[in-house]
């Protein structure tokens, strides 16, 4: 997960005013200080100080790039053909923001990109002063790590070594995911257009390891996702229960109770979980800070329209004819491509 909008934030430092200036000119120096570290692929396979393991994630990531055109339909551009060594643990940060009683996220809106829910650094410490300030205000903020973020195709996105060692399907994800966004892109719906590249994502992962994954790849992705989709499950549930907290009658300090109550249970239940899944710790990192509202203010951004994107990409019956579809609503208002998402989840499949 992610910005999306560096090239648009870039384009709009000529239109800010002074108290933006400081952030667009952050986010440009970062991505092209990002992009000077990218160099092609086929250089870094021919250098001899290349350790053999970053070769042959660098060599699968052209088979998987090649899919990506030729099977999914996705951009034959340059994304993805370069790679760049960060020297870090994330491309950027991002700080995300909602009320002390509410799951709304605070939205930050820029002349071009629209508005989004989140604010994204290229340095972390810039992304906790930011986060301090908001928590000064009485926010709920989280500041997380991002390891991909998509230029929309305005630029040639490379491979970073903040996600190339991932297992083969989790890589192969992640790109599908990042290029989709190249395809389609609706202002000021960031539902959309996520929900959109985990259709694809996921279609694509499915497809890909049929052509080409082996047992022991399909076998370590079905545990990744299945490990996956149990998470999301359980912030679901504690993201319903703050929400039914937040509506009901209590007073505020009755809900702010029930708030720290919710988030005990949350860590709790987690704990067990970890139990079931052998002790595996790649969620952790989501608890690094004290949870909030802001954890899960956005949780249900990158799925609750996925159903109705899937019942579409069956509908159309090839990635061409989806995109096509999907370019179709994204012109509609932002309450009717909903609406007709909606509508399409409830259909049978074909």
């Amino acid at each position: 997960m992610n910005p999306r909008l560096l090239t648009v934030l870039l384009l709009a430092v000529l239109a800010a005013g002074c108290a933006q200036l400081a952030y667009y000119g952050q986010a440009a120096h970062g991505h092209f200080s990002l992009l000077d570290r990218a160099h092609p692929i086929d250089d870094w396979l021919t250098d001899p100080s290349v350790d053999a393991g970053l070769k042959a994630k660098l060599q699968r990531t052209k088979q998987i790039r090649r899919f990506a055109v030729s099977d999914l339909s996705l951009p034959d551009n340059r994304s993805y053909t370069e790679y760049a060594d960060l020297q870090r643990p994330f491309a950027l940060w991002n700080v995300v923001a909602a009320p002390a009683l509410s799951l709304e996220p605070k939205q930050w809106c820029f002349p071009i990109a629209g508005c989004v829910n989140y604010r994204g650094y290229f340095n972390k410490s810039a992304a906790q002063k930011f986060a301090a300030g908001l928590r000064q205000q009485g926010y709920d903020v989280q500041v997380n790590g991002v390891p991909a973020y998509s230029t929309l195709g305005w630029f040639n996105d490379p491979l970073l070594s903040t996600f190339i060692r991932y297992p083969d399907g989790e890589l192969a994800r992640l790109i599908f995911h990042e290029l989709a966004h190249q395809m389609v892109y609706a202002k000021d719906d960031t539902e959309f257009n996520e929900s959109f590249a985990t259709t694809v994502e996921q279609a694509g992962v499915e497809r890909w390891l049929e052509a080409v994954g082996n047992q022991e790849t399909r076998a370590a992705y079905v545990q990744f996702e299945g490990r996956k989709q149990e998470f999301l499950a359980l912030l679901l549930k504690y993201r319903q229960r703050l929400a039914g907290t937040y509506a009901s009658d209590l007073s505020d300090t009755q809900k702010l109770q029930q708030k720290a109550a919710i988030f005990l249970a949350l860590q709790a239940e987690y704990q067990v979980l970890k139990t079931k899944w052998g002790g595996y710790t790649g969620y952790d990192r989501w608890f690094a800070e004290p949870l909030s509202n802001a954890h899960l203010a956005l949780v249900a951004t990158y799925y609750d329209l996925v159903p109705g994107f899937k019942a579409l990409l069956a509908q159309q019956q090839s990635f061409r004819k989806f995109y096509a579809a999907v370019a179709k609503l994204a012109a509609l208002s932002k309450e009717e491509r909903h609406r007709q998402l909606e509508e399409l989840a409830k259909t049978k499949p074909m």
